[in-house]
């Protein structure tokens, strides 16, 4: 079948056009991946949240030796407004000095408590560092899934002003109609408002992105050109892989934290000792010559305090053993949540390569299609219609394509949050 002059033309054009088109979608290594791990530093060493979440840790690491230090001595000063007199002579004056120490094992007890919590809120930093991971993901690849529609929507819209240029040549020529060209109007206008929505979207995107990264709303968010998809799947479904991870080791150390309490409590109800030393100043008597005359007194003393008042002590144990129940069964019930949000984060791992498969097999195929219908076109100018419904549909394949691969990317990272391991 003989191609008309006009014909030629548009499958010249439309060659480059769609060549031009396809290119971007063909996969490469994500050269750009380093950019992400910049990121990635970039929030740890600068998000706030994360900072204060150290502070706190480290607060907690200056709790150790406080807890653990002997209580501090005491030291007082008695002056006698009437002085007392005593064989030796008169006592003018007193100072007292002791100290207290708490039963045998309490500031161990104390020190390892204070530990614990250290150790729990050190487990809290790294969960709240590997979730700021998280979060940066979910906030990068939606930015990476709008510039790609956008990306899609301007050459749409460049094709499109390709077959409109088509139609007109046709309807001068007399071989087209009027029709058609408002056909190809209407949808440039549609183009032209997505692509206007799509650049309006970008900026609070990477403004929510810049204010995780403690930078300035308007910083430009590096984004690579094509991401792919990969057959590597996570191999993870049991507890017992997901146990080490921050959220439990939490969780447990707030339980041996507990444990720890009660023992200090226990503690606590044994007796106080104390040991001191008074010293009594003494005037020496001058009418008189006595042995030892105005020597000064001294007198070690040893205390012990009685911890009678039970009550207290019994119910401090009764809130410690309950609380230990508490933090047991939240272990399991975080175990229980990670596992199923792990299984719904490999449900949408799997789902969105199924659907980019299928989304990729329906692009090759319309492909092939508008591909016949241009032929026909050119030489007989029919189904111009159905060449712009195809080309659309072909749009919306691949729209679906980075949607899904997006989708995939950011189950990745959910499944990276979840399975990561305490340090």
């Amino acid at each position: 079948m003989e191609v008309s002059k006009t014909g030629k033309y548009f499958l010249r054009t439309f060659g480059r056009c769609f060549l031009l088109s396809c290119s971007f979608f063909i996969t490469f290594p994500m050269a750009a991946q380093s950019s992400l791990e910049d990121y990635l530093k970039l929030a740890a060493e600068n998000n706030p949240a994360l900072k204060s979440s150290y502070s706190s840790f480290e607060a907690s690491m200056k709790r150790i030796p406080q807890v653990s230090a002997l209580p501090e001595p005491k030291l007082s000063f008695g002056y006698f407004i009437s002085p007392i007199e005593t064989r030796v002579g008169a006592q003018r004056s007193r100072v007292s000095l002791s100290q207290a120490f708490p039963w045998f094992g309490t500031l161990k007890a104390k020190k390892q408590v204070a530990t614990l919590e250290a150790e729990a809120n050190y487990q809290e930093f790294l969960d709240q560092k590997n979730f700021l991971f998280y979060q940066v993901k979910q906030a990068y690849y939606p930015l990476y899934e709008v510039k790609e529609h956008l990306h899609l929507q301007k050459e749409n819209l460049r094709i499109l002003q390709t077959f409109r240029q088509l139609a007109e040549t046709r309807f001068s020529n007399g071989q087209g109609k009027m029709t058609d060209v408002l056909r190809v109007e209407l949808l440039m206008e549609d183009a032209r408002t997505d692509i206007l929505l799509l650049e309006q979207r970008v900026a609070p995107l990477e403004a929510h992105f810049n204010r995780m990264l403690d930078r300035e709303d308007s910083i430009q968010v590096l984004i690579p050109d094509t991401l792919t998809i990969t057959d590597e799947k996570p191999i993870l479904s049991k507890a017992d892989t997901l146990k080490p991870h921050p959220k439990i080791k939490i969780l447990e150390k707030r339980l041996a934290t507990h444990r720890a309490q009660e023992e200090v409590v226990r503690k606590s109800g044994m007796p106080q000792i104390g040991v001191g030393l008074d010293y009594a100043f003494v005037s020496e008597r001058m009418e008189a010559n006595l042995p030892d005359n105005g020597r000064d007194a001294f007198m070690p003393t040893v205390t012990l305090s009685i911890p009678i008042y039970r009550k207290k002590y019994s119910a401090a144990l009764q809130e410690s053993r309950s609380l230990q129940q508490s933090a047991a069964h939240q272990v399991k019930a975080m175990e229980n949540i990670l596992v199923s949000d792990y299984e719904t984060a490999r449900y949408e791992l799997e789902k969105a390569v199924l659907l980019n498969s299928r989304y990729w097999r329906q692009i090759q195929k319309t492909e092939r299609i508008l591909t016949l219908l241009y032929t026909t076109y050119s030489n007989l100018g029919e189904n111009f219609e159905e060449i712009l419904k195809m080309q659309q549909q072909l749009l919306s394949y691949r729209t679906a394509s980075a949607t899904a691969i997006t989708a995939y990317h950011l189950a990745l990272a959910r499944i990276a949050y979840i399975t990561t391991k305490s340090e």
